[in-house]
């Protein structure tokens, strides 16, 4: 593996080549903070899509085009003299030492769930920092793991259930909510019960210690590949899937399956 000094070598080489770009290069030139978001958002589904798959080359590859928007980042606001990549290194170091007083200070802790624990109650503690347990989830993140951070925080905060087996009532329970909304139709009640059953799922899984939106997407994965492979053989009988019986599909499915 490289040395520290081929590896402040090659940050400084990066620094080098987004300077060159920005400034010789007509479309990284014009690019501002609004424009790059949502390609930064993009490129880290990419990486989480890499990180899922467990490919060493695709993830080193998807690593350095969000690294990328970082340091772009920072080259812009720079330019703004805001701030530049010596600050966002700065802060972060300055934040992690804070966060971390059983590493670089006289605190004891007890395992990982206690670091948890400590982390966020020295967020609360921090200048500018989170002024209740919820705020610091982002608004913007997508539902299912805003759900998951909601419930993460909560625990830290001590809001959790003193045996995990207790969930399976609360699923139970929200079951029975559904399906007795869905008896009388009710749209916006029937959506009010989902959400709070999805709710619970989750939350089964984070006590579980199963992340919900990485066993989701690899059950979506799994679910094209063997789509895919009982679209491909109707076609290969030269039919199309809505000429299929659900049996004749069930059976191709079941192939697909035990091709896997």
């Amino acid at each position: 593996m490289s040395t520290r000094e081929e590896k402040l070598e090659a940050f400084g080489r990066l620094l080098d080549v987004m300077d060159e770009l920005r400034a010789k290069c007509p479309w990284d030139a014009k690019q501002t903070n609004e424009s790059l978001r949502p390609n930064t958002i993009e490129e880290v589904y990419e990486l989480s899509e890499a990180i899922l798959k467990n490919e060493k080359d695709e993830l080193v590859k998807e690593l350095g085009d969000v690294l990328l928007h970082i340091i772009f980042y920072a080259k812009i606001g720079e330019e703004k003299n805001d701030f530049d990549v010596k600050s966002v290194c700065d802060k972060l170091c300055e934040k992690l030492i804070f966060r971390h007083p059983h590493v670089f200070g006289t605190t004891q802790v007890d395992g990982s769930k206690q670091v948890e624990q400590n982390w966020e109650a020295l967020k609360l503690k921090e200048k500018g920092g989170n002024k209740t347990v919820l705020s610091g989830v982002p608004t913007s993140l997508p539902a299912m793991i805003k759900a998951q951070r909601i419930q993460e925080k909560a625990r830290n905060a001590g809001f959790d259930w003193e045996e995990r087996e207790q969930v399976w009532e609360k699923v139970q329970e929200e079951i029975n909510e559904v399906k007795a909304e869905i008896a009388f139709m009710n749209q916006e009640k029937m959506e009010a019960e989902f959400g709070d059953l999805i709710f619970s799922i989750i939350n089964t899984a984070r006590l579980y210690h199963i992340n919900p939106d990485s066993a989701l997407e690899r059950t979506n994965q799994k679910f094209i590949s063997r789509f895919n492979y009982l679209e491909s053989k109707s076609l290969e009988q030269g039919r199309k899937l809505k000429e299929m019986t659900l049996d004749e599909m069930e059976c191709l499915w079941q192939e697909a399956k035990k091709r896997e």
